[in-house]
């Protein structure tokens, strides 16, 4: 059975810890992840800060390569790099245990990660990797996928269910006075983190059902 664990890992434990350190405003979500044995490729948003700025201290950061900018989206913008440094244990996770990042969300002192494993043996294990390489962590959250009512059966994330269904019951895609600002102040998060929770949660469930279901 499936295994959620949400876990906070120092944030010079992994990549872009320089750049988070002299921009302590700025936000790093990652949005997908590609990895192997020597890079970890993830696509991610940088908000809350000077982009140029994040652009030019990260040239000089040597955990992270060939960063790119791909798109500019309101006040994010979708970066893609080659993290070189600091990611043993993501990449161990990925390539020898088999989990799978949800959501990863970092800022200058910690990352936040949700990731997910086929079975308990496998949480034990990456547990066990990351007690002999003396990385610490600290293990937040951890919960079963017993049935298919957290909106996971559709792809989507515990925090894009939890956007949508307090969205839904507080009425905002039905009343016109229920704001953006709103919702997000229930669930404790920018509007802009909700309104980018739930872009993707749209996009997510448009996949998994109308178009996935019209093959």
């Amino acid at each position: 059975m499936s295994l959620f664990g949400e876990f906070t890992i120092p944030a010079e434990k992994l990549a872009l810890q320089y750049t988070l350190e002299e921009l302590p405003e700025m936000v790093i979500e990652i949005e997908r992840v590609v990895a192997t044995d020597e890079f970890l490729t993830p696509y991610f948003w940088a908000s809350g800060g000077d982009l140029e700025e994040f652009e030019a201290i990260s040239e000089s950061d040597p955990t992270v390569h060939n960063l790119r900018r791909l798109d500019d989206f309101e006040r994010s913008t979708l970066f893609r790099a080659d993290w070189t440094e600091n990611i043993e244990t993501i990449v161990y996770a990925y390539t020898q245990v088999g989990a799978t990042i949800l959501e990863a969300t970092g800022q200058y002192d910690e990352w936040n990660l949700c990731m997910r494993f086929d079975e308990h043996g496998d949480l034990h294990e990456f547990q066990h990797y990351c007690d002999e390489q003396e990385i610490p962590f600290q293990l937040t959250r951890l919960h079963e996928l017993t049935q298919p009512r957290t909106g996971s059966q559709y792809g989507l994330t515990a925090k894009q269910y939890d956007a949508l269904v307090t969205a839904y019951e507080m009425e905002y895609f039905s009343s016109g006075d229920m704001t953006l600002a709103d919702v997000a102040a229930e669930l404790d998060i920018t509007p802009q983190s909700l309104s980018k929770l739930l872009h993707r949660a749209y996009q997510t469930l448009v996949e998994q059902t109308l178009v996935v279901n019209s093959q």
